[in-house]
């Protein structure tokens, strides 16, 4: 597997580097965005990790020029200042995101866990009320009308329509779909459960595709 790391920071790409070639990935280091952009075009990696502040150029513009020739998995790393931001790179197809300073075994983890996503599936399509959702094509549609959703999203749907009905805990989606327990991921679950709805349609006077289950997780409500 070929990764591109995107980083201006010598010391964050070194350790990002060792870290991912200690897991037997191939990775070339860009330090700007416009170096990405020829380095993506060169070699058509099969996954970008993307400082969301680059030197150069927004982050947005390598995001939005990979997405226009391709949908590998894309992760941005952000400073904790610039989270607002790169959470609203998930409109322009970002797979997940990491918050700096980050412990590099949660980097491996979601590596792996983004990786697995993209990989074709075997299972059959699945539906609820006006939702289907199509495993293997990854297309989901409301009342006939395709839906376009990252990675994460994607998942996180699925396993609610797995269990239509069923409160899945929070522990159990992320460790399905992070590989890593709840606490270890911070805000992200929230952040796609509120993308999601948004995407679904939600609204306050109608009840929501998506519940939130109390202390517990989300749901499905049948």
């Amino acid at each position: 597997m070929r990764i591109l790391v995107v980083e201006d920071d010598e010391d964050v790409a070194l350790v990002e580097q060792r870290a991912l070639e200690t897991e037997g990935y191939d990775v070339t280091v860009c330090p700007t965005g416009r170096s990405a952009i020829d380095t993506y075009d060169a070699s058509l990696p099969d996954l970008i990790i993307l400082d969301h502040g680059l030197p150069d150029i927004a982050g947005d513009q390598v995001i939005a020029h990979v997405r226009e020739r391709s949908q590998i998995p894309i992760i941005v790393v952000t400073g904790r200042a610039a989270t607002e931001a790169a959470v609203s790179s998930f409109d322009l197809g970002v797979d997940d995101y990491v918050v700096k300073p980050f412990d590099t075994a949660e980097l491996m983890a979601r590596v792996r866990a983004v990786l697995r996503r993209a990989a074709p599936s075997s299972q059959g399509p699945l539906a609820f009320k006006e939702l289907t959702l199509d495993p293997r094509s990854r297309v989901v549609t409301l009342a006939g009308k395709e839906i376009s959703l990252t990675r994460i999203e994607f998942d996180i749907l699925q396993m609610l329509m797995r269990r239509p009905g069923d409160a899945v805990g929070r522990d159990e989606i992320a460790k399905e779909i992070w590989e890593l327990p709840a606490e270890r991921i911070g805000k992200s679950l929230d952040v796609h459960v509120s993308i999601l709805r948004r995407k679904l349609g939600d609204d306050p006077k109608k009840p929501s595709y998506v519940q939130t289950v109390r202390s517990i997780g989300f749901r499905l409500p049948e």
